[in-house]
């Protein structure tokens, strides 16, 4: 594996912060990754942000096909001619913003269920988990690299501060648990932290089913939009609209205390609040699935 800093020196390029650029330069991280993975020939997957390719050629060994989505055009016609040189015609290179690209279609012509895998900036990591989240019918399961403190946020359990409204969405509809740490120095340019790799596993069958999961996630937003505030107030003085009087009794209906805060409730609680709240309320704009 050349190191990513003779890559770029190579074509004149430098590394884009405002992209968070911050390139895996340990080939025995990557494989380890890839490992835990559990990668086999079955698997199509798809990668977020493969940079020079430091996950992306060991995935190629193990994969039925890897799909690689780069935003940066530079990087993207750097890593597809390492790939035509290494004729690895079962790997894709999208030039595209991950954001934008429909994960269901690309599941649909894969003829099966994603595997999502990637190093994500910092700055797009929430919104890629909503995306996954949004599309998890057709992604089975996805491996990803996180700074270290948003690996921690959203493997977390309710009762710490790091708990959130991501967490919550996410351990709704998957399992997830961190598999591995990558130190900052194994990375160009080093980063200030330390990142983790953290493993969801999207569920086939939900475990508290909610009567509306738009609904939920609303729900969920409302009653961390002011953390310091008890779920009754939080709720009635959120984008909902519901007196605290109606917050209150949906709290009781679903036998939550109306004077506890919203990082102290399990998943199951958020279900049955909603589920509640949902019954309370009859003008509800958009009701359904997330996806």
């Amino acid at each position: 594996m050349t190191s990513p800093r003779t890559l770029l020196s190579r074509m004149d390029l430098q590394a884009k912060k405002q992209l968070g650029q911050n390139f895996l330069s340990d080939p025995s991280t990557a494989e380890m990754i890839v490992s835990r993975a559990g990668i086999s020939p079955s698997d199509t997957v798809l990668e977020i942000g493969p940079g020079l390719g430091a996950l992306t050629f060991p995935l190629a060994e193990c994969a039925g096909h890897v799909i690689a989505v780069e935003k940066d055009p530079q990087i993207a016609g750097m890593l597809k001619s390492m790939i035509d040189g290494k004729q690895l015609s079962h790997v894709t290179i999208i030039e595209n913003d991950i954001l934008k690209v429909n994960v269901m279609d690309i599941a649909d012509q894969a003829g099966r269920p994603l595997v999502v895998m990637g190093n994500l900036p910092y700055n797009i990591s929430s919104q890629v988990l909503i995306q996954l989240i949004q599309s998890r019918k057709a992604v089975s399961r996805a491996i990803l690299m996180f700074q270290k403190e948003l690996a921690e946020r959203i493997t977390s359990e309710p009762g710490v501060k790091d708990y959130g409204r991501i967490t919550v969405m996410l351990k709704y509809c998957a399992d997830v648990g961190t598999i591995a740490t990558v130190k900052s120095h194994l990375f160009f340019p080093k980063p200030k932290v330390d990142s983790a790799v953290v493993e969801i596993r999207f569920k086939t069958i939900l475990t508290c089913p909610a009567d509306d999961e738009v609904f939920l996630s609303r729900v969920i937003q409302a009653s961390f939009g002011k953390r310091r505030k008890t779920l009754k107030n939080a709720l009635s003085s959120s984008n909902l609209k519901i007196s605290g009087q109606l917050a209150e009794e949906a709290l009781i209906c679903a036998s939550i205390v109306p004077s506890r805060r919203a990082e102290t409730l399990s998943i199951a609680e958020f279900v049955a609040l909603s589920n509640c709240l949902g019954n309370f309320i009859s003008d509800i704009p958009v009701r359904g699935e997330l996806c």
